[in-house]
């Protein structure tokens, strides 16, 4: 074997000796160290390998493909001998395959398929500082195994740019770091011109760094898009001897591989690239990187029900990776194209707390538990409204517990919502159909001026085939709903052409599939009001094109205060409905919560699903239904409508801190999300016997408050994040927690004390295991602030000397000492003639 020398192979060593003697390792290593490849190698002939396989996981397939035939190609092989990869469509592996490098869905699937995954040694998860859900999903799952089947599966879990000590922490691993392979980068800002458009501000910067500096100049930008239009632009304004190339993960093969080869005939090469040349993939040459600032991220719309790629600006990591690239072969720069007072994310936020879990719930459906070791656990809104959703869909029981329809949806590898729909479909002709709503689900509007029917653009997409689009139709974004109709077709083995004309109902008798909990019922006194299957309102606009319609199933909404507004919808037929889901039309007799009356009123109700369609009055309130109907109520009200206090607000507070300062501690979420997603479970319990909502006092909703944490974990926010700590003065005093309103993030606690109860005290005391400081308000001796710390040492030896001066003249009764490391801590004042 050819063995290069690269900066982690000082440390391979070192990461044998931790992996013969423990299961986990945590590796830290620039781009350029070259931990990718040569970490799989050197654990080849590990003994306790014993002949399994290495999965080595890679985020996107761009990166797997070139891992697979770097390493190959230093065996001296072919890709598919000893190593080989495996990703969407494609498979390159053979019996003899030793080292195997997988995306992240396909070794979720081997996990979920093979739990025990006796043929493999040893998972190594690569690019992790990503914290994509597939990942950490990912982890989670592997964790478990190691915990329950396989105790001698190793896990090393590696990134460029990681908070490596967190990470070990939690998986109780070693930690080593790696040095990177760099040259000094100068790093600058190039400001955009007054309303210049981001493709123009890089053409500019592109002509420029070509003139100023030497070598290939790489440009990050959001997405393909971008990239096109940025491309053209070049093509048209740059000589023949420049060549401008793109690179991003929907590209072909041979073009991907172009772009990652070293060039000898001498030509200077632009590089627009996605995120993917952040770390994934060694671009040989470039001496310039031009930095957008930006990349398109998963992010859960609400709008449209599904998780979009928005344009979002990059974190302050990902910055500096990005300017890395300029450093790998010599002295380099990066310009910035954002001004320079803009501030980054240090660090890029979890997938898991920004997309939407459908997926992931039914994954860990699939595996039979939830109770999985994340990084950072599901937030349990999302994850209790993802499984509504499930249950909706029919791929999860009221129990919870997958079902055979769940099983399927899980088994064509696309958002529960559209598998859903897709597999709904009775025959050839209807799959087809389907093929045609799941590609224009997935893509942008086609019609300039389409109004709110979703038939319209179906009628654009046929008549676009028949070679008649109409005049306010894009005719390239028809093309690729039509290219991607034709790939659902293949998924589903549809030999059926598409249909050329459809009945009124078809599109919304499948719609309803995909979205069960948007399916409206036209408001008996509002025509252009229809009330929702999930309980919300929704309203057309004056001119809409289904005005009339008794029954609707949205495919996009605009969520505003009060109803949403229905931007696409299809006409649905109540009695495909009743067909389809005839246990969600029922008839019973309910308590509800009257907002205007302030009271429990009991009612006779017929609804599909949260769509009353008949209610009467059934007479007295029986109380056996009231404290479902007042825990409803506060869902209505908000939790302000419960009797807090400061120390129940407070509690809430340590125990948010905790699950982000100890997240090892598995404490459940009690932010106010969860707390009204969970509420049947700890609060309903609470109002048994009530028939009034202010019938629930302090002392009852406390524990009922603090139900969701047993014992052991009570005793743990005692003794991590106390109400109280003593001080030298013998005293003890409070802490006060808070959270950020909008982020829900833990502030800085804070103990406020007189200054003269912490002489004799050198350091800040801490909590949380000593993980966290407090925030010191120093107290005048009539308790006002003088100075605000978290670094006590500091302030005796620097700040304390001027606040002595002059408070010793307005307080001349209470002690201050020239040297506060010997005094004597109190909070009285001196006796009188002293």
């Amino acid at each position: 074997m050819n063995t290069p020398l690269f900066p982690i192979s000082p440390l391979l060593p070192q990461i044998q000796q931790h992996l013969a003697a423990q299961s986990r390792l945590v590796l830290e290593a620039p781009p350029g160290a070259g931990k990718t490849t040569q970490v799989p190698l050197a654990l080849l002939d590990a003994p306790w390998l014993q002949g399994r396989r290495i999965i080595l996981l890679e985020p996107r397939r761009v990166a797997a493909r070139s891992a697979a035939l770097f390493m190959a190609r230093q065996l001296g092989e072919e890709v598919g001998g000893t190593v080989g990869y495996r990703i969407r469509f494609e498979n390159k592996v053979s019996a003899r395959t030793r080292i195997e490098v997988v995306t992240e869905g396909i070794l979720t699937r081997m996990l979920q398929d093979d739990p025990m995954l006796e043929t493999v040694g040893a998972i190594l998860f690569d690019e992790f500082h990503e914290r994509h859900l597939s990942g950490d999903l990912g982890l989670a799952l592997a964790l478990d195994v190691q915990a329950q089947l396989r105790d001698d599966l190793r896990l090393v879990v590696m990134s460029a740019t990681l908070d490596g000590e967190r990470l070990a922490r939690f998986l109780d691993a070693p930690r080593l770091s790696s040095e990177g392979r760099s040259h000094p980068v100068a790093i600058s800002h190039f400001p955009a011109r007054r309303d210049e458009a981001l493709e123009l501000q890089v053409r500019r910067a592109v002509q420029q760094a070509l003139a100023e500096h030497p070598g290939d100049v790489l440009v990050f930008l959001p997405g393909q898009r971008e990239i096109a239009r940025v491309q053209a632009g070049l093509q048209e304004s740059l000589h023949g001897d420049v060549e401008v190339l793109a690179l991003h993960g929907e590209l072909p093969v041979e073009q991907q591989a172009r772009v990652l080869q070293v060039v000898s005939d001498g030509r200077r090469r632009v590089v627009l690239a996605t995120n993917v040349a952040e770390s994934s993939v060694t671009l040989p040459g470039v001496r310039v990187v031009i930095d957008s600032g930006q990349a398109r991220e998963p992010r859960y719309d609400p709008n449209s029900g599904f998780t979009r790629l928005d344009v979002v600006a990059i974190a302050q990591a990902s910055a500096d990776q990005r300017a890395g690239r300029a450093g790998r072969v010599a002295e380099g720069v990066a310009w910035r194209l954002w001004p320079q007072s803009q501030r980054l994310e240090p660090q890029r936020r979890a997938e898991i707390d920004q997309v939407e879990l459908a997926g992931l719930a039914l994954e860990l459906a699939a595996w039979g538990s939830s109770d999985l070791r994340f990084l950072d656990p599901p937030p349990s809104g999302p994850m209790a409204a993802a499984r509504e959703l499930l249950q909706r869909l029919g791929a999860l029981s009221d129990s919870g517990a997958i079902t055979a329809l769940g099983r399927r949806v899980l088994a064509l590898g696309t958002h529960p919502r559209m598998a859903a729909m897709l597999l709904a479909a009775p025959d050839a002709r209807s799959q087809a159909l389907a093929a045609d709503l799941a590609a224009l689900l997935d893509a942008r509007d086609p019609l300039r001026q389409g109004g709110d029917a979703l038939a319209a653009r179906w009628r654009a997409l046929a008549a676009f085939r028949t070679g008649r689009a109409p005049a306010d139709a894009n005719r390239s974004g028809l093309a690729a709903i039509d290219a991607a109709a034709k790939q659902w077709r293949r998924r589903l083995r549809c030999d059926a052409a598409p249909p050329t004309s459809i009945e009124a109902h078809e599109l919304g008798d499948l719609l309803a599939h995909t979205f069960p909990d948007r399916i409206g019922f036209q408001h008996p006194s509002d025509p252009l009001r229809y009330l929702l299957a999930n309980g919300r309102s929704a309203r057309l606009h004056e001119l809409s094109d289904l005005r009339g319609e008794p029954w609707l199933v949205a495919s996009e909404l605009r969520f505003e205060a009060r109803d949403a507004l229905l931007l696409r919808a299809a006409p649905v037929d109540e009695s495909a409905l009743r067909r389809t889901w005839p246990q969600r039309f029922v008839t019973e007799d309910t308590v509800r919560w009257d907002g205007e009356r302030r009271a429990l009123v009991a009612l006779r109700e017929t609804r599909f699903d949260r769509i009353v369609l008949d209610s009467r009055s059934a007479g007295r309130v029986d109380p056996q239904h009231a404290a479902q109907a007042l825990t409803e109520a506060v869902a209505e009200l908000g939790l302000a409508s419960l009797p807090w206090t400061e120390g129940l607000r407070q509690w809430q507070a340590r125990v948010e801190s905790l699950r982000r300062w100890m997240p090892e501690l598995g404490l459940p979420d009690c932010s106010d999300a969860a707390l009204l997603a969970n509420r049947a479970h700890w609060l309903q319990p609470a109002f048994a016997g009530k028939t009034r909502l202010d019938a629930l006092d302090e002392s009852s909703f406390g524990e009922a408050l603090k139900s969701p944490l047993e014992w052991a974990q009570r005793q743990l926010v005692e003794r991590h994040a106390p109400t109280r700590i003593s001080v030298p003065s013998g005293l003890e005093r409070a802490i006060t927690y808070g959270l950020d309103s909008e982020t829900g993030e833990p502030q800085p606690p804070v103990l406020a004390v007189k200054l003269q109860e912490l002489f004799g005290l050198a350091d800040t005391p801490r909590i949380a295991d000593g993980r966290v400081a407090l925030t010191l308000h120093l107290l005048s001796p009539g308790g006002r602030p003088l100075q605000v710390t978290q670094d006590l040492r500091n302030f005796w030896e620097n700040t304390y000397a001027e606040v002595k001066k002059e408070m010793k003249g307005r307080y001349p009764r209470h002690p201050w000492p020239d040297d506060p490391w010997t005094a004597t801590a109190t909070h009285r004042a001196k006796p009188r003639g002293t």
